[in-house]
């Protein structure tokens, strides 16, 4: 049975565009469906954040044809596990889970929060990848 994984940020144009873009790297189609979404609609329908498709392109990761979205409530049931970029974003999730049941799916995807790098340079860019890629590769 494919596993559905979807990860949650913000604005689904930084962390979350990464992270679908890395597990799809170390995972096939197959095996792993994976999808992001933002808690906000602050992005709808926009493309990445060009300094993410930029890092993700060093990474030899393919992110430009991703478009946000906010997260519905049937992402809670379409999907088994749901990842949370930081620890805010994972309070809102519990929240917005439509039942009670459906708030276990809902997991940290690191045991630190990923920094939202939105507001910094490359550097803040770079070090989100390498943190996402890392915890990544632990959880596949």
């Amino acid at each position: 049975m494919k596993r559905k994984i979807l990860v949650v940020c913000l604005g689904n144009i930084c962390r979350s565009p990464l992270a679908q873009g890395i597990f799809e790297f170390y995972t096939s189609r197959e095996e792993v469906f994976v999808d992001s979404a933002a808690t906000s609609n602050y992005h709808q329908d926009a493309s990445p954040d060009n300094r993410s498709i930029k890092i993700g392109l060093k990474h030899n990761i393919d992110i430009r044809s991703q478009r946000s979205r906010q997260i519905k409530a049937i992402d809670f049931t379409n999907f088994d596990e749901i990842y949370a970029v930081d620890q805010s974003i994972f309070q809102r999730l519990q929240e917005l889970a439509p039942e009670k049941k459906l708030q276990k799916k809902v997991k940290m995807i690191d045991d630190r929060d990923v920094h939202d790098p939105y507001y910094g340079d490359e550097n803040d860019f770079e070090a989100v990848f390498q943190q996402l890629d890392s915890c990544i590769q632990k959880l596949i």
